[in-house]
């Protein structure tokens, strides 16, 4: 096979013991092991658990044998043990193009190790160029553990949630202008303003049709803006991604609670303390009805980031996406791929 690092891989005919290279690939795997995401997991990196508390308990509770796989490392790619992984003798290690929270392409020394140990390292990637490269990962996924239709339903599920998007968004006249907008990356995890990318969900953001007030004014896909331009700026909309959850919001207040064990009255009133905070509480966007959201976070390294789009084209253009209803797109992909139930509330607006 070729994975999305254009390396060309040999697979073993039949696959039956897996290394996560990220914990967050577990609702990607699940897509594919809907009666036991376990069976075949050997290993795993700690980061779903540490970055997503609530989302991992949700597997641990449904797969409760998820606790006794091994962790090979934390929620950074440094932490990655090649020792412990080699130990484990998995068949495949599955491994995110990009890194981040764990080994990436350009870990040359990890991969060399590893595939001098026979093990066959192949890469997917849903955080650097999700639009394109999710589709692509699934298929290679299906194809890695012998689940080629199952791979091929979910695309086809995939791609139709996109189009319904893209489509409309091909029918808005020539030049028109979209609405500009402030993206904050992982609100509250600093004390300070104002955090933001157009990299990860700003990927999703663009293809949602709107002018990210950021482009062309960080370095790489993250950096921060000067809360005086963007005061001066004045962007029509508000958008904060959100990293808390109903356990941490005592202890870290603003940060934006959402994901699986968030309420909708605490999705909504997180949001309000985040856009009171200095240099925030001055833009125009939060202080009107409809032009401040918040999103969760993790849909930039997610397979279902396709709702996230849908998200932001219904704030971005209300008219146009009237009848569109991303609640019903998630649930329609977590009752058709996913073996937990939809939980929690992952956006919210003021």
């Amino acid at each position: 096979m070729t994975d999305l690092a254009g390396r060309t891989v040999t697979l073993p005919a039949k696959v039956e013991r897996i290394l996560l290279g990220e914990g967050r690939l577990l609702p990607a795997l699940g897509v594919f092991e809907r009666d036991d995401v376990a069976r075949r997991l050997v290993g795993m990196m700690g980061d779903y658990e540490t970055l997503d508390a609530a989302g991992y308990a949700q597997w641990r509770g449904r797969f409760p044998q998820l606790d006794k796989v091994p962790r090979v490392g934390r929620n950074n790619a440094g932490s990655f043990s090649d020792e412990q992984a080699i130990a484990l003798r998995p068949q495949v290690a599955i491994l995110g193009l990009a890194g981040g929270h764990g080994p990436s392409k350009n870990d040359r020394e990890t991969l060399a190790r590893l595939e001098a140990a026979g093990v066959a390292v192949v890469f997917v990637d849903f955080r650097h160029n999700p639009l394109k490269n999710t589709p692509r990962s699934m298929e290679l996924l299906g194809a890695v553990l012998g689940k080629r239709q199952e791979a091929e339903a979910f695309n086809t599920t995939w791609r139709t949630q996109l189009e319904r998007v893209e489509s409309r968004l091909r029918t808005l006249p020539a030049g028109t202008r979209h609405p500009s907008v402030f993206l904050e990356n992982r609100v509250g995890l600093a004390d300070d303003c104002c955090a933001t990318m157009v990299g990860l969900v700003g990927v999703l953001l663009d293809a949602a049709g709107a002018d990210n007030v950021a482009r062309g004014r960080i370095p790489g896909e993250h950096g921060t803006l000067n809360p005086e331009f963007l005061i001066a700026t004045q962007p029509r909309l508000y958008i904060g991604t959100g990293i808390g959850s109903m356990a941490t919001s005592d202890k870290s207040p603003l940060r934006i609670v959402l994901g699986a064990d968030a309420t909708p009255e605490a999705a909504r009133a997180s949001l309000v303390r985040a856009t009171q905070r200095r240099g925030i509480a001055q833009l125009q966007a939060v202080q009107q009805p409809g032009r401040a959201h918040a999103i969760w976070h993790h849909y930039y390294n997610s397979p279902f980031n396709v709702v996230a789009v849908q998200v932001f084209a219904k704030w971005l253009h209300p008219e146009l996406f009237a009848d569109l209803d991303p609640r019903a797109t998630l649930q329609t992909m977590f009752t058709q791929f996913q073996p937990i139930p939809l939980t929690g509330v992952y956006w919210t607006s003021l």
